[in-house]
């Protein structure tokens, strides 16, 4: 008797769109103030195992329908040299 074996077929993994965090806390705040706002809205042309609720991820990112976007320039402001 011959019993069939099947082989599990598994999609490629992707890489992580995100940095893993780092060690410094002050950071970790940091990356929390773009995580989990209320007016987060994923944006689907993005891989579905991407939605992590980080505002870079958001439909509204970056554009003038984002509430913060304020906030975003000003952290961008911060990291340009002078």
């Amino acid at each position: 008797m011959k019993s069939s074996v099947r082989t599990p077929v598994h999609p490629p993994l992707s890489p992580r769109p995100f940095p893993a965090a780092g060690p410094l806390d002050e950071e970790e705040d940091d990356e929390e103030r773009f995580t989990n706002r209320p007016c987060y809205e994923f944006n689907g042309q993005l891989l579905p195992s991407w939605n992590d609720r980080h505002c870079s991820h958001c439909r509204h990112y970056l554009t003038a329908r984002c509430p913060h976007i304020d906030e975003f320039l000003e952290d961008v402001e911060d990291l340009t040299p002078e």
